[in-house]
Formats: structure tokens, C-alpha cells, sequence
């Protein structure tokens, strides 16, 4: 009877268990966040290597639009197996990141829109490197002072 009233809830206790492991990266252990933090990192510095060498190639542009914004998204995931996606989510919204965050996905998207659906160029690589740009600027929020470092080295650079 118990079984039957989990299958029909739709969620069984592996399948919950499973969820919350998930959904709190303290559950995992430090050993396996670390592995698949690195996995994901790796992967994703393959992904954007491999799409800029895509771009080379005639009409590689959406190529290394979908490969570079692939790459750069999961970098991005890689975090969530270091501190969970449930507070990785909560630190990307938080307001010193909240500008670079949507900077950052809004480039995501219209890379892909522009490579794939609008068929423009220059515009796809334009927003990558926006998206260097924004995912630059969003990596130097976790540093102490790095972004003000940042604004100081160009006002001098500039003045």
C-alpha cells in the first residue's frame, strides 16, 4: 500500500532523495563536487576552444555560436557543484552581480538568435563578445575588489 501511494504521489524516496542530493551540493562529497566542477569546466573551455576554431571554417558562425555560448553555459553550471544550484542561483541574482548576470544571459540568447534564426554575423559575434565581456565582469565580482581594480587600471589607461 505504501508503494503504491508513492507511485501515485509521482515521487518515490530514491527519486526525493535524489532531488534534495541535487539540490544541496553539501550532500555530495567534496571529492565528487570537485570532479564534476572540473568536468564541467573542462568541457565547457573545450566547447568555446572548439567553437572558435569552428569560426574559421566557411559558415562556421553558427557553429561557433552554439559552441562558444555552450562552453561559457556550462562554466557557468560548473559553480553549481561547488555550492549547490539552488545558492549558485541565489548569488548570480544578488544585487553587486544582478546587471552582469542578465547582461550575461540576454547575450546567451541573442548569440544564438542571431547565429541561428536571424542569420547575422556580425551580429553573433558581437554578442560573444559581449558575453566575454559580461562573464568577465560576473567572475570578478567573486574577487574582492577585482572590479574596482578593473575601473581604476582603465580610467588611468584612459585619462
Amino acid at each position: 500500500m505504501e508503494k503504491l501511494r508513492r507511485v501515485l504521489s509521482g515521487q518515490d524516496d530514491e527519486e526525493q532523495g535524489l532531488t534534495t542530493q541535487v539540490l544541496d551540493a553539501s550532500s555530495l562529497s567534496f571529492n565528487t563536487r570537485l570532479k564534476w566542477f572540473a568536468i564541467c569546466f573542462a568541457s565547457g573551455v573545450f566547447f568555446s576552444i572548439l567553437g572558435t576554431g569552428l569560426l574559421w571554417l566557411p559558415g562556421g558562425i553558427k557553429l561557433f555560436a552554439v559552441f562558444y555560448t555552450l562552453g561559457n553555459i556550462a562554466a557557468l553550471a560548473s559553480t553549481c557543484f561547488l555550492m549547490g544550484p539552488v545558492k549558485q542561483l541565489k548569488k548570480m541574482f544578488e544585487t553587486t552581480r544582478l546587471l552582469a548576470t542578465i547582461v550575461m544571459l540576454l547575450c546567451f540568447i541573442l548569440t544564438l538568435c542571431a547565429a541561428l534564426w536571424w542569420h547575422k554575423k556580425g551580429l553573433a559575434l558581437l554578442f560573444c563578445i559581449l558575453q566575454f565581456l559580461s562573464m568577465t565582469w560576473y567572475s570578478l565580482s567573486y574577487i574582492p575588489y577585482a572590479r574596482d581594480a578593473v575601473i581604476k587600471c582603465c580610467s588611468s589607461l584612459l585619462s
